[in-house]
């Protein structure tokens, strides 16, 4: 049970995403018997390729696909690009066609969070982007239920569908208590259901 963790995966060019994914890791770390696995995946260039080092200077690790294997749970994140995933974020889950035929993460919990710079920005059809590939590894699809109150009185981010957070125009803005709660609910949601599933 000590190796049980949930894998916090995310891209962030401006940082909101990378802050809703240390707010994620908070909420699985409060469950007692799992832990959080924070990491990234590097940018990649007009041709698709990685433009990074293997390990980065700062922050989280690159992802392996052990890390993908090994996970009990995963919390994906991702900014909005025109209503979708970023790119570098696509391009890690397009190369785990090997997890997806050894069955590795069939009915592991996943759950999805975003980030844009306009209110209206796509949230929600970034996060419903995110689960399709989820859905073909056979990951059993979370989200945040309105027992959480946050949903109901949030002015910003925060769907039923996962997490999400107003950056602002200059993507600066701060997550708000709202927001911050909503990431934080998310992550313990998916920890306290693969910790139910080892159990």
């Amino acid at each position: 049970m000590a190796d049980a963790y949930v894998l916090v995966l995310y891209y962030s060019r401006n940082g909101s995403t990378a802050m809703m994914a240390q707010q994620v890791a908070r909420g699985v770390e409060l469950v007692e018997g799992m832990s959080a696995r924070v990491r990234t995946v590097p940018p990649v260039s007009a041709s698709n390729e990685k433009t990074e080092a293997e390990i980065p200077e700062t922050g989280p690790l690159y992802c392996e696909p052990e890390d993908l294997s090994g996970c009990s749970g995963l919390v994906l994140g991702s900014p909005t690009r025109l209503g979708n995933m970023a790119a570098p974020l696509k391009y890690f889950i397009d190369q785990t066609s090997a997890l997806w035929l050894s069955g590795a993460l069939i009915d592991k919990p996943a759950a999805v969070f975003s980030s844009t710079s306009s209110m209206h920005g796509g949230q929600e059809s970034t996060l419903l982007s995110m689960m399709l590939p989820l859905l073909h590894h056979g990951m059993i699809i979370t989200g945040i239920p309105y027992s959480e109150s946050g949903l109901m009185t949030t002015t910003s981010g925060g769907t039923p569908y996962g997490a999400s957070h107003w950056g602002g125009a200059d993507n600066r803005r701060e997550l708000d208590d709202v927001e911050a709660r909503l990431c934080r609910a998310l992550g313990q949601r998916v920890a306290g259901l693969a910790l139910r599933a080892t159990e």
